[in-house]
């Protein structure tokens, strides 16, 4: 796609060679060429942190461990059953330690485990690349719902 100036708007996004691109695909080489039969690890992850829940939480935690209740208040808009529920799928998938307090009442506190980490990288630089695109994703979805209606006008 041509931008004003007849630069190519995808140019400003690149920098990664197609070595490094062949480089991060590697990973899945093996799936596809069992012609994506089986279990997908993608998917399987996907599943678990592709809610925007499960990405809030871990983004949270990667600032320092944090309390349920401070969790929840952190967290807009979630409930305390949803955080609840996200918060055990991301244990159980070892991405966060809960750790239970002997207190009255008891408390829980949680963090993120090595792996929750790892992941943590991931996610941040996927949330730092939103955050410096939106308002280029913003326009470009403008300019999509503009053709779009002249596009329905036409017929």
């Amino acid at each position: 796609m041509v931008a004003k100036g007849g630069t190519n708007s995808l140019d400003r996004h690149t920098g990664v060679t197609n070595d490094e691109i062949e480089e991060m695909n590697e990973g899945v080489d093996s799936w596809i060429a069992n012609e994506f039969s089986g279990v997908c690890p993608v998917r399987d992850l996907l599943d678990r942190i592709g809610d925007k829940w499960s990405v809030m939480v871990v983004l949270r935690l990667g600032r320092g461990t944090e309390r349920f209740r401070a969790l929840l208040r952190a967290v807009d808009g979630i409930s305390q059953r949803m955080l609840t529920v996200t918060l055990r799928g991301l244990e159980s998938d070892g991405l966060v330690h809960r750790e239970v307090f002997d207190t009255r009442p008891p408390s829980v506190a949680y963090s993120l485990t090595p792996l929750g980490v790892s992941l943590l990288v991931h996610i941040s630089a996927l949330a730092n690349w939103a955050m410096e695109n939106e308002s280029e994703v913003r326009a470009a979805q403008s300019a999509f719902s503009a053709n779009a209606v002249k596009s329905s006008e036409g017929h």
